[in-house]
């Protein structure tokens, strides 16, 4: 029988764990800038039990999502491989801490605190979005932690198909919710006011699914603040010379805008080894299509990246994927 385990983690240096209300979240000061070290936050988790023998599958998410978003998936592949599978909320997204800073060197050192303390290195990393560009920076920082390497709609080149995130995060932000009554209430508000700026309904719903009672009050459990203050940062890659050599995947919807063909030199530069796949007729934006839906044969493709040497062939979306929330739309 699958058995979830939810805990929370990281830093490890003396601090018990922490309240899950998310008005007592513990903040974190910021200290990636001036070159000094970030410094990590607790993280919350789910640890699907598998054989520990064989490396872990570890999903991140991306912007605006949370480690919910992989329930089905992690689900479907504990049960396909008999490994144990995790999936975590970044910082400042879903359960986990707030901080001040939300530099992709942060949320990478959160990894690395958090994936020794559970016995989960080398891992297979797979990361969507943000949650791909922060694998893709713990495994150049770090390669002995990591197997292999999978990530979702996104490379390491910076586009502009994303310029309408502060405009997203400024709509969230004005939405007053203080006089209702109920958490469906608050959303249905909330989802009448999004609407104006965000026309996909399947882009409300992921941002909804961030709406929660805290003390009788209705907030945003994201961190909009810091999300606001390092959007550029978020949209943007640090600059690398290391390379990670070990077996690395680029998954691609074949509408997408966030990873194209010609991102593929540079990609190769960074990772060596790399190999793009695309998923046909996914990654469109608009027409409740967003790209993650890329994900939906992740059980196959990750079933296929787990062979010594992976021989990526065709990727098809199957017949009738189970419905569930988008992951993110980047």
């Amino acid at each position: 029988m699958l058995r979830w385990t939810r805990a929370w983690t990281a830093p490890y240096r003396g601090i018990g764990l922490s309240n899950s209300s998310f008005s007592r979240l513990p903040i974190a000061p910021s200290s990636s800038q001036g070159g000094t070290e970030p410094r990590p936050v607790r993280l919350s988790y789910k640890l699907l039990d598998g054989e520990a023998a064989s490396p872990a599958l570890v999903f991140l998410h991306g912007l605006f999502g949370s480690k919910t978003n992989f329930n089905f998936v992690a689900k479907t592949l504990a049960q396909q491989t008999g490994r144990r599978v995790l999936t975590v909320d970044a910082r400042n997204h879903g359960e986990s801490s707030h901080s001040p800073d939300m530099s992709y060197e942060a949320m990478s050192k959160d990894l690395q605190d958090l994936l020794p303390h559970l016995g989960l290195v080398p891992c297979v990393l797979i990361g969507h979005s943000m949650g791909g560009r922060t694998a893709m920076l713990l495994a150049l920082q770090r390669p002995e932690l990591v197997e292999r390497l999978i990530a979702v709609d996104i490379s390491q080149v910076e586009t502009t198909s994303s310029s309408n995130f502060p405009n997203y995060i400024a709509a969230m932000r004005a939405v007053d919710m203080a006089n209702e009554a109920s958490l469906s209430g608050a959303r249905k508000l909330a989802d009448e006011r999004l609407r104006s700026v965000i026309q996909s309904a399947s882009i409300r719903q992921l941002l909804l699914t961030n709406l929660v009672e805290v003390d009788g009050r209705f907030v945003w459990r994201l961190n909009l603040d810091a999300l606001a203050q390092h959007l550029d940062k978020i949209l943007d890659f640090p600059a690398r010379q290391e390379t990670y050599s070990g077996p690395t995947l680029f998954l691609r919807g074949g509408n997408s805008q966030f990873l194209l063909p010609s991102h593929y030199p540079e990609i190769r530069r960074l990772f060596p080894r790399a190999q793009m796949q695309t998923v046909p007729n996914a990654g469109q934006r608009g027409r409740e299509t967003p790209g993650v839906k890329a994900l939906y044969p992740a059980p196959c493709f990750c079933t296929e990246a787990l062979r010594t040497e992976p021989r990526w062939g065709a990727i098809h979306r199957p017949p009738n994927p189970r419905k569930q929330l988008p992951l993110t739309w980047r």
